[in-house]
C-alpha cells in the first residue's frame, strides 16, 4: 500500500488541538516535535497528514509516500499498516526504511530510521546469526539454518543451492514465517541461466545481484514457482572457502522493500560469506569425521571368534577422546589346528597418538603370529620393530596360545611388563600366573619369560590392563582401585560363567569411578567351557 499525502494547501503543518490522533494531548504534541528522528502520522484513511520538525527537514519541499510491504496470509497478499512494523517513506524518488506503530483511532506514525540505526540493525542480525552458524553440525544442518536466518531478515522466500553429484543441485528453503523444505534439481545449463553460473562459479568476495524474471523462469518448477509474484529476486555466492572446495548460492525473493534499506546490500553479503565459512568448516568436520569413523573401525578390537572348548569375554572402553579407540587393545587369532593365539597389550598415552602405534603392533602382530608361535620370539621380533621405527613410546602386552584339550584348555603366556594374568578358580581361589618380562620397545636387551597353566571347568583367565588398577575413586582422587580390591571382585564372581565375571568387574569399576574421567581399559576373559 502507497499512502496519499496531504493536500497541498496543508502542506503538513505543526497538528492542530483537535486534527490529531485520539488521546494525543499537547504535552505528546510538544513531545514529537522535539524527536530527533524523522516522524511522519498518517490518519486512518491513509492520509499523511502531519509530521515533525525533524520530518519536514528531511523531506524538504518533495511529498511523502509511505510504502507497507506485502504480506502473504492464506494465500492472499494484503498491504495494510496494521499488519506490518515496517516499511518505507519514499521522498523524492528515495526510499528510506520506517518503523510503524499503531495509534488509537486507526493512525499510525511511521519513524524514520537514520543510517546509524540500520547499520546498527544489521550488526544485531549478523551478531545472532553467527553463534547459530557455528552450532550448525553438517552439510545438512548447516544449510537449514542459514535459510532460516535468511527469511527472518532478507527476504520473505529463501533457498540455498549446493552443488551435488550426478549433474544436481541440492537445495534447502525456507520462506516466512516458517515454511521449510529440502530436496534434489537438475542443474540448470549457464547458457539459460547466466547470473546463476556466474554467481557459482565466483571467486571473490559475495555480492548480491539480482536475477531476471527469464531466468528465474527456466529453473525446475519446485524452485521457480515459489518465486512468483516477488518484486526482487536476488542470488549472492556462499563460496568458495580456500581450500575447502565449497561453492553454492543463495537466492532470496522479496515482495516488497529491503529490510535493511541502503544497508541491504552489505547484509546480504556479510551473512553470505559467515555462511560461506559456516559449510566449509561443516565440510572439513565431515572429512574428519569420516576419517575419524575409518580408523576406529580399523583400530577398534572386534570381538573374539568362538572356539571349541573355550569361551572368549571382552570389555573394551577407551577414555574420552575425539576418537573412541585407545592405546589398549586385544585381539584373539584362530590357527586352523583348533588353537588360538591372543593377546592383550597397553600402548603408553591415550588418545590419537597412541592408537596409531596400538595399529602398528596390531598389524605387526597379526602378521608374525601367522609364522611364529613362541611367545619369547613375538615379543623379541616386535621389540626390534618398535626401536626401529624410531618412537618414544613402549608397550606392555601379554600374549600367547590357548588349545582347548582333554577337557581342559591350555594356556601358554609370555609377557613384556604387563600385570600378570589372573587365574579365577571356580572353587573361589584367584591365582597370579607369574610371567617376568621387560617393557617392549625400551631396550634392545630385553627379555621375555613364558608360563604355562591349565583351566578346568569353570576356570576362568582374565588378562586386563592398568585402566582398572589405576581406576581413582570419585570421591578421592588419590585412592586406586587397586590389586586387592580386584582380586576382591573376581573371588566373589568365583564359579560364575566369563560373562558374569566380566560384567561384575565392569560394575565395580565403573560405580567406583562415577562420572570421573578414566585411562583406557581393557579385559580379556578365557574361561573354560563344556
Amino acid at each position: 500500500m502507497v499512502s496519499r499525502p496531504a493536500p497541498a494547501s496543508t502542506a503538513l503543518p505543526p497538528m492542530p488541538g483537535d486534527g490529531g490522533p485520539p488521546g494525543i494531548d499537547a504535552f505528546a504534541r510538544a513531545a514529537l516535535e522535539d524527536v530527533r528522528d524523522a516522524v511522519f502520522l498518517q490518519d486512518a484513511a491513509g492520509v499523511v497528514r502531519w509530521s515533525n520538525p525533524a520530518a519536514r527537514a528531511l523531506a524538504g519541499d518533495a511529498e511523502p509516500y509511505l510504502h507497507v510491504p506485502a504480506v502473504t496470509s492464506g494465500g492472499a497478499v494484503t498491504r495494510t499498516p496494521a499488519e506490518s512494523r515496517a516499511g518505507h517513506v519514499e521522498l523524492a524518488g528515495h526510499l528510506r526504511p520506517a518503523r510503524i506503530r499503531a495509534l488509537p483511532g486507526g493512525w499510525h506514525a511511521w519513524t524514520v530510521l537514520a543510517d546509524d540505526v540500520l547499520q546498527r540493525r544489521v550488526g544485531d542480525f549478523l551478531a545472532e546469526a553467527g553463534p547459530r552458524l557455528a552450532a550448525a553440525r553438517g552439510r545438512h544442518g548447516t544449510a537449514r539454518v542459514i535459510a532460516e536466518l535468511a527469511a527472518s531478515a532478507l527476504a520473505e522466500t529463501v533457498f540455498v543451492l549446493l552443488p551435488t553429484t550426478r549433474g544436481r543441485w541440492e537445495w534447502w528453503s525456507c520462506e516466512r514465517p516458517a515454511a521449510q523444505g529440502h530436496g534434489r534439481i537438475r542443474r540448470v545449463p549457464a547458457q539459460v541461466a547466466p547470473v546463476l553460473a556466474a554467481t557459482f562459479g565466483a571467486t571473490g568476495p559475495p555480492q548480491q545481484a539480482p536475477v531476471p524474471a527469464p531466468e528465474v523462469a527456466t529453473l525446475p518448477s519446485v524452485v521457480g514457482d515459489r518465486f512468483a509474484g516477488h518484486a526482487d529476486v536476488s542470488v549472492v555466492s556462499l563460496g568458495p572457502s580456500v581450500g575447502a572446495e565449497v561453492t553454492g548460492a543463495l537466492l532470496l525473493g522479496r515482495h516488497g522493500d529491503a529490510e535493511f534499506g541502503a544497508e541491504q546490500s552489505r547484509a546480504v553479503a556479510e551473512f553470505a560469506a559467515a555462511a560461506g565459512t559456516a559449510l566449509a568448516n561443516a565440510q572439513r568436520f565431515a572429512r574428519q569425521e569420516e576419517a575419524t569413523r575409518g580408523l576406529e573401525t580399523t583400530l577398534r578390537p572386534v570381538d573374539p571368534p568362538g572356539l571349541d572348548g573355550a569361551r572368549f569375554e571382552t570389555w573394551y572402553e577407551p577414555a574420552g577422546g575425539v576418537l573412541a579407540v585407545g592405546g589398549d587393545f586385544f585381539d584373539v587369532l584362530p590357527h586352523g589346528d583348533g588353537s588360538a593365539f591372543l593377546v592383550l597389550g597397553d600402548v603408553c598415552g591415550k588418545g590419537p597418538e597412541a592408537a596409531a602405534l596400538t595399529g602398528r603392533v596390531r598389524h605387526a602382530l597379526t602378521a608374525l603370529a601367522m609364522v611364529e608361535r613362541d611367545g619369547r620370539t613375538l615379543l623379541r621380533l616386535l621389540n626390534e620393530l618398535l626401536i626401529a621405527g624410531g618412537s618414544s613410546r613402549f608397550a606392555t602386552l601379554v600374549l600367547g596360545t590357548v588349545k582347548p584339550s582333554d577337557g581342559g584348555v591350555g594356556l601358554t603366556l609370555a609377557s613384556g611388563g604387563h600385570p600378570a594374568p589372573l587365574i579365577v578358580r571356580r572353587a573361589g581361589v584367584v591365582e597370579e600366573v607369574t610371567v617376568p618380562g621387560t617393557l617392549v620397545g625400551i631396550s634392545p636387551q630385553a627379555r621375555f619369560a613364558e608360563a604355562e597353566v591349565r583351566l578346568e571347568r569353570g576356570d576362568v583367565c582374565l588378562l586386563y590392563t592398568d585402566g582398572i588398577t589405576e581406576a581413582r575413586n570419585r570421591h578421592d582422587q588419590t585412592e586406586l582401585f587397586g590389586d586387592d580390591r580386584l582380586r576382591s571382585v573376581l573371588a566373589a564372581a568365583a564359579g560364575e560363567p566369563a560373562r558374569e565375571v566380566v560384567r561384575q568387574l565392569r560394575q565395580s569399576v565403573r560405580d567406583w569411578l562415577g562420572s570421573s574421567a578414566h585411562d583406557d581399559i581393557a579385559v580379556l576373559a578365557v574361561e573354560c567351557a563344556d
